[in-house]
């Protein structure tokens, strides 16, 4: 699975993978899904225009509709954070290939080449289609131009996963009791930095992932104890302590 690296507020790079084809076409499947009810509304109120007031008042309302319609996505987007309804719905949204959130520029610059993907010169999307198939990173014309994607905003690790990773003895007793200022979100992000570890053996991430932790949690750490350990000794503290006290 194709994937990118995101930096979180901890400065630990993050492999999150690229949403496909399929999560794409699903999002704009519901999108236009929306705008067929907005549609219908428009057609009921456009004739109750025409009958109460005049032809005009008919064309007003179809233009807001036309408007609604083309500015949808770049609205949408640059107030929700890369997403519009559909993207939300299939947890998948709009990221720059740096890993950061995109500029104005770049939502507008993706937005503004609509007409080359999806418009009916070019085959009602098929040259979107073609070149998210066909790109590296998933990419359609105009992210290709705008230096973006989509990825999919569902963590691959979740703490339901980790919490029943472990089959820690009755005796287990907690090194690190300070691991309670840590929350859910933290565990699964330290999780994740081992699970990287463990499958590229890039030891930067586990160094840099123990320092902010020691930081975060002001924990003293016993001599002889590794970076490596540590972080493994936080993750079954926190699963023993928060398990005992759900009991």
């Amino acid at each position: 699975m194709d994937s990118i690296k995101i930096s979180t507020a901890q400065n630990i790079d993050i492999d999150y993978e690229i949403a496909g084809l399929g999560e794409r076409i699903a999002a704009r499947c519901i999108d236009l899904a929306g705008f067929l009810v907005i549609a219908v509304i428009t057609m009921v109120v456009m004739g109750a225009a025409q009958m109460a007031m005049s032809g005009s008042a008919a064309m007003v309302v179809f233009f807001i509709f036309l408007a609604i319609f083309a500015f949808y996505d770049l609205v949408c987007e640059i107030t929700m954070e890369g997403q519009t309804l559909g993207k939300k719905i299939l947890k998948i949204k709009v990221i720059s290939l740096d890993g950061s959130q995109p500029t104005l520029g770049q939502y507008v610059f993706r937005w503004l080449f609509r007409m080359i993907d999806f418009g009916f010169p070019f085959g009602w999307g098929v040259v979107a289609l073609v070149s998210v198939a066909v790109t590296k990173n998933h990419q359609r014309v105009g992210d290709i131009l705008a230096k973006t994607t989509l990825i999919k905003t569902k963590p691959r690790t979740e703490f339901t996963n980790v919490a029943f990773s472990f089959n820690l003895p009755e005796e287990y007793n907690a090194q690190f009791k300070e691991v309670l200022h840590l929350n859910d979100r933290d565990i699964e992000l330290i999780h994740e930095v081992l699970t990287g570890y463990y499958q590229t053996g890039n030891a930067d991430l586990i160094y840099a992932m123990a320092a902010k932790t020691k930081a975060h949690i002001l924990a003293t750490v016993p001599s002889g104890m590794n970076e490596l350990q540590f972080l493994e000794t936080v993750l079954k503290d926190y699963n023993h302590l928060t398990a005992n006290m759900s009991v």
